[in-house]
């Protein structure tokens, strides 16, 4: 068996014909190179080496893609144009690419090293088809991370594709029952869902001459070479594994519809849209219910999904789906802290501080406050909760000098309670 010498000598080998590149057009000069092969023969006996951490692998990725930067620079200055360049940054990347396989394999448990090898690949690399193959990897290893699962959906979202977006958020779901991060990610991948359609309604970002309707498919357009696949078998054997195990997609036709692809609209479907109760905040709303039903469900977890509902301000179902949550809240946890402090804040949500409506907003705001502080459980903790968006407002620049006043004076109050 190969020693930890010969296998970095092997892969040292490997990028000698890149120094000998960088020599003939005096990219880096033979002092410059051959620290260059100290420092990676440093790395690669490091990490080789018996008991290595995946900060090791980490630090010398970091050399990697700073010496990859710096040849950039100095291509550019001694404007070396065509293949070199090009080439050069190629091979950096696929070096940098063997040295996170090589980490993944070595600590398939440590999730921080997957973030950091997608991160590459979306970011550095633009590498969009090998992200979906590391990406599905990375949840078959750690499905209950709801991390992953919720930067594959908003990832599919953010390039138009809910329907990919949705099935990520539904699957990943499935396994992470024990916190509500990716339940209060989902809904608010919906509203912001909710908030481009509105958009796209009201002729914001759509050119002359073009169909409202029309602008709205553009919404759920695919983009190809940019969803997880769970199921197909890639033809270009992309999965990058040998046994072809691949989760089921719930997305997935019958056996007889392999290798077709719907269209993402049609007109039928445009018909729909127009009338669906998606467009009224129902999907949110789902996705709320289904959330009480889990183990993770008690006030905080409601607190959570009430402000992030909250902060929509430019979503028209805003009110309805707020006011949802807060009757959910009502009828569970009466006289729990959080939702007193959620029926406090509910006259003030969707009013900006500096508009005329804001004081009487706030008027209401504080005489719930008073009937909060009788029938709360826990007056030091709805206080608490009460300072904390007050001190928000007063920090706002240009507050009505009088507001200012009347918050002070409430917080003064509240901190003798605290």
């Amino acid at each position: 068996m190969a020693g930890v010498s010969d296998k970095a000598r092997f892969y040292l080998e490997r990028a000698a014909p890149e120094l000998r590149d960088f020599e003939e057009k005096e990219i880096f000069s033979k002092d410059e190179i051959r620290s260059l092969v100290t420092k990676r023969s440093d790395y690669e006996h490091l990490i080789l080496a018996p008991g290595t951490k995946s900060t090791d692998f980490l630090s010398y990725v970091a050399w990697e893609r700073s010496l990859d930067r710096l040849r950039a620079k100095r291509c550019r200055r001694l404007n070396l144009r065509g293949t070199t360049p090009g080439a050069s940054s190629h091979a950096s990347h696929a070096r940098t690419f063997g040295i996170f396989e090589r980490a993944v394999l070595k600590h398939p448990g440590d999730v921080s090293l997957w973030r950091a090898y997608l991160d590459f690949a979306a970011n550095d690399a633009r590498a969009t088809k090998r992200w979906r193959r590391i990406c599905t990897r990375a949840l078959r290893l750690h499905p209950t991370d709801a991390g992953l699962w919720a930067l594959a959906g908003k990832r599919a979202a953010r390039n138009g594709d809910m329907e990919r977006a949705r099935a990520h958020f539904l699957r990943g779901c499935r396994f992470c029952t024990g916190e509500e991060t990716l339940w209060v990610e989902y809904a608010r991948c919906e509203m912001q869902w909710l908030g481009k359609v509105e958009e796209k309604k009201a002729g914001k970002g759509v050119r002359k001459g073009t169909d409202v309707m029309q602008a709205i498919k553009a919404t759920e357009a695919v983009q190809e070479g940019d969803e997880i696949r769970f199921d197909d078998d890639d033809e270009d054997d992309e999965s990058g594994d040998e046994d072809g195990l691949m989760l089921p997609d719930p997305d997935a036709g019958g056996s007889g519809d392999k290798g077709l692809k719907k269209p993402a609209f049609d007109a039928e479907a445009a018909k729909k849209l127009e009338q669906s109760p998606a467009l009224s905040g129902a999907i949110p709303m789902a996705i709320f219910d289904i959330a009480k039903k889990q183990p993770f469900f008690g006030p905080a977890a409601a607190e959570t999904f009430f402000d992030m509902f909250a902060s929509f301000g430019k979503v028209s179902p805003r009110g309805r789906i707020v006011q949802h949550v807060l009757s959910a809240m009502e009828q569970q946890f009466p006289n729990h802290a959080s939702t007193c402090s959620c029926q406090v804040r509910q006259p003030l949500v969707g009013v900006d501080v500096l508009t005329a409506a804001f004081p009487k907003a706030l008027r209401e705001s504080l005489t719930r406050l008073k009937g909060a502080m009788d029938k709360t459980e826990d007056k030091r903790a709805l206080a608490n909760k009460t300072t904390a968006w007050i001190d928000e407002v007063l920090a706002t620049e240009g507050l009505d000098p009088g507001i200012q006043t009347v918050l002070s004076h409430t917080k003064a109050s509240l901190q003798s309670i605290a």
